[in-house]
């Protein structure tokens, strides 16, 4: 019998290649600390890209761990399994990713002073993005048709669930100066602003100069020759790069290439109904 690719916890789909029911609740007992800094984002909506930035921000621009240390061993996910085995080499101040909602961090963290960083996407390309990680990372239901996939994503029954409850979740999280909220878009239009608010965020007082250094490595050029960061190092067992690189375009608006007329009305309509007053604070506008 094929082992199950995905399980439930908390009402939450989640893949068993990366995560466990031990490696979740590892993370609702995770110790946070006050100097931790966390990247949340949606799945596909900048993730890798806050992995390669936010250590050079923390370390004022010197590009060894971002050149010697698998992006996932330097900015560990909070819910995976990996976390356990290497938590002990993470040194303050420690900086992780995750996708898990508002609601399923752990009690510590609220205990905490540490801060989050929301990267929000652009809905209809996260749907696009998804799609292709779907067809290319063997640990993932394949998606089916693009048509089918839209209604999965629309209905949540995708890992880490709805979109917009994600948004919705970390939107009405009262952390006050504890959170900063960034778009994707912002980060591709202007990198070095972009940084320079991240760095200011966490007080790291960087020089123009270390920010435009941060900025060169970080662009998407650079991050897919980075054999640390492009995942070239997981097999293609797990991850098929013939069907699709993990580091596919980096851009925006690809979702013109995907959406007919018919289906942008039906996505904008169920992101509108979701998320009724919130639609009016998003960045993008959804048609």
């Amino acid at each position: 019998k094929t082992e199950a690719k995905y399980i439930q916890y908390q009402g939450l789909l989640v893949s068993t290649a990366a995560h466990s029911w031990e490696s979740l609740e590892y993370a609702q007992n995770f110790p946070v600390q006050h100097t931790d800094v966390f990247a949340v984002t949606y799945p596909k909506s900048g993730t890798v890209w806050m992995q390669e930035i936010l250590p050079l921000v923390l370390n004022g621009g010197d590009l060894t761990p971002v050149l010697t240390i698998r992006n996932h061993d330097r900015v560990p996910w909070l819910e995976c399994k990996q976390l356990a085995e290497i938590v002990d080499r993470l040194t303050s101040p420690r900086a992780l990713v995750t996708h898990l909602p508002y609601s399923l961090m752990p009690p510590s963290f609220h205990a905490s002073k540490a801060k989050v960083i929301y990267v929000t996407r652009d809905p209809k390309d996260v749907l696009v993005s998804s799609y292709y990680f779907h067809q290319m990372a063997a640990f993932l239901e394949d998606p089916g048709t693009f048509d089918e996939f839209l209604g999965k994503f629309l209905e949540g029954r995708v890992p880490f669930g709805k979109w917009t409850e994600h948004v919705k979740s970390w939107k009405s999280a009262e952390l006050g100066d504890r959170i900063l909220f960034i778009t994707y878009e912002e980060m591709v239009q202007d990198l070095p602003a972009s940084i320079r608010r991240i760095s200011d965020f966490l007080g790291s007082n960087l020089s123009d100069e270390v920010i435009q250094k941060i900025a060169e490595h970080c662009s998407f050029r650079s991050m897919k020759d980075n054999d640390m960061s492009n995942f070239s190092h997981v097999s293609n067992q797990y991850m098929d790069t013939n069907k699709s690189s993990f580091l596919r375009k980096g851009i925006v608006g690809d979702w013109k290439n995907h959406f007919s007329s018919e289906k942008l009305v039906r996505f904008v309509s169920v992101m509108n109904q979701e998320l009724k007053e919130e639609s009016s604070c998003l960045p993008w506008s959804l048609d």
